[in-house]
């Protein structure tokens, strides 16, 4: 028997990825800070669509995304830059606006990029939103997951934070996939802001362990395993210390001890320097051995959100391809490090520079 997921063929699906979750509107001042900014860019962004998007924009996987929007001209604007991505829209539903926002609404989430010692700061403006509303039962799974076909599902802690909700939609979708013999992959990334008005780190824990126990493939960093599952890991200064990487280790084994069902867990790896110089990598858990990714030490950063889902979505193409797992592992770290060298949440990357990277290329001009 493998260590890795079982995939269902190809063939018989019209989605590789199935992704639940929300999908904002990122307002970006550029260099500027969001309370003295005159003008700003928009991208679309949210931690389980990024994976989507990342697979479906750079690997050229089939990908579609469930979530819900209000139906108004952002919400529209939302979608434009959804097939701007490519990836299908097919399964948003939409939610009648009152025209004020009263009842329900689209998210808004205003990121600065960070400079030199000023690190990133994120404001969002999510409250009511759509997708916050759907409850168990609005979505027909067996249409997605048996009529259509899908290989995977793809959500995380921030969709299932959004409301009490939207957690037993995630644990419902969880539930189908598995029963659909659809590999469900689960990323904590933990934000203190989602769950401050809600119950805290406390709540979150309970949550995210409830629903650990449907998850093949897991992600999440430091701050996520700590926070949002309740281990403790030994950090220091160094992520990449050996010291640091055992409590790492150490940490994954007591997670797929405690979670049987899981047959993977990755978490990346990153010391900020400052704003814009971080040292990056990864590890995962696998069949009782820990890989571990090629480190790159001082990567210049432009643009930090989004990395961790790119690297998520790194592995899950490696896996679907069927690449061992050092290389999937070496894609997650490749697409995470060239996603964070462009603006917006999402990857600007092609599977050429994710190939080269991961194989000990660098950024010499290519003419």
């Amino acid at each position: 028997m493998s260590d890795l997921p079982e995939l269902r063929p190809a063939e018989e699906c019209r989605w590789d990825l199935v992704a639940l979750g929300e999908v904002m509107l990122r307002l970006d001042p550029g260099e500027a800070r969001v309370a003295t900014a005159r003008s700003f860019r928009v991208w679309e962004g949210g931690g389980e669509y990024n994976v989507a998007r990342g697979l479906r924009r750079c690997f050229g996987l089939r990908t579609t995304v469930v979530t819900a929007l209000a139906d108004n001209p952002i919400g529209r604007l939302v979608e434009d830059l959804v097939l701007q991505g490519g990836v299908d829209v097919s399964h948003i539903r939409w939610f009648p606006y009152d025209g004020v926002g009263r009842t329900v609404r689209n998210g808004l989430n205003f990121t600065e990029r960070g400079f030199g010692a000023r690190g990133a700061v994120g404001c969002s403006d999510r409250g009511h939103t759509a997708v916050s509303q759907l409850r168990p039962g609005d979505v027909d799974w067996e249409r997605l997951f048996v009529q259509e076909g899908s290989r995977w599902l793809h959500t995380g802690g921030i969709f299932a934070g959004l409301s009490e909700s939207s957690a037993s939609v995630a644990e419902e979708a969880m539930q189908a996939a598995r029963t659909a013999g659809v590999v469900v992959s689960y990323d904590l990334n933990y934000r203190p802001s989602l769950w401050h008005g809600i119950g805290g780190a406390e709540r979150a824990v309970a949550v995210n362990r409830r629903l650990a126990d449907l998850v093949d493939v897991m992600f999440g960093n430091e701050e996520d395993f700590s926070a949002a599952l309740g281990y403790e890991v030994h950090g220091i200064d160094d992520a990449f210390s050996e010291l640091e990487i055992a409590s790492y280790e150490e940490m994954l084994e007591r997670i797929v001890a405690d979670y049987p069902r899981l047959k993977v867990v990755a978490t990346s790896l990153r010391t900020v320097r400052s704003a814009g110089r971080n040292d990056w990598g990864g590890i995962c858990y696998v069949g009782g051995r820990v890989h571990r990714g090629v480190a790159h030490r001082d990567l210049e950063i432009l643009d930090r959100v989004g990395g961790g889902d790119s690297f998520a979505s790194g592995l899950v193409y490696g896996l679907l391809s069927g690449a061992d797992v050092d290389t999937g592992l070496a894609y997650a770290i490749a697409h995470g490090a060239l996603a964070m060298t462009t603006p917006g949440d999402t990857s600007m990357a092609t599977l050429a520079e994710v190939e080269r990277l991961a194989a000990g290329g660098g950024a010499r001009v290519r003419r």
